[in-house]
């Protein structure tokens, strides 16, 4: 992957989960700028998902800790724990939303 197919699938992977939140029955606000996406849930904890061009990763930061993902055979990896970014993603913001939620493309 070039560094300009890496833009596009993140920005695309970033205006995906926007679309999710615009249609999720959880009230979940987001704020975008700059390659970054910040979901703001109603106790006030985020979750902030940034372009890390450098080293051509994905980084998510929740209340709990933070993680680099490498796009590897298609899927976006979590470098630490292997788990794939759509199931890490649905896992972190149900804990965050304190119930079950499912973003998922």
């Amino acid at each position: 992957m070039n560094e300009s197919q890496y833009h596009q699938m993140v920005d695309d992977l970033l205006i995906d989960i926007e679309e999710m939140l615009d249609n999720c029955e959880i009230d979940i606000d987001y704020e975008s700028a700059s390659s970054i996406l910040t979901m703001i849930f109603l106790d006030g904890s985020k979750i902030i998902i940034n372009k890390q061009p450098p080293l051509l990763q994905l980084w998510v930061a929740t209340k709990f800790n933070g993680h680099h993902f490498n796009y590897q055979n298609g899927l976006w990896i979590d470098e630490r724990t292997g788990v794939e970014f759509w199931s890490f993603l649905n896992d972190a913001a149900s804990k965050q939303a304190g119930q079950p939620l499912i973003l998922s493309k």
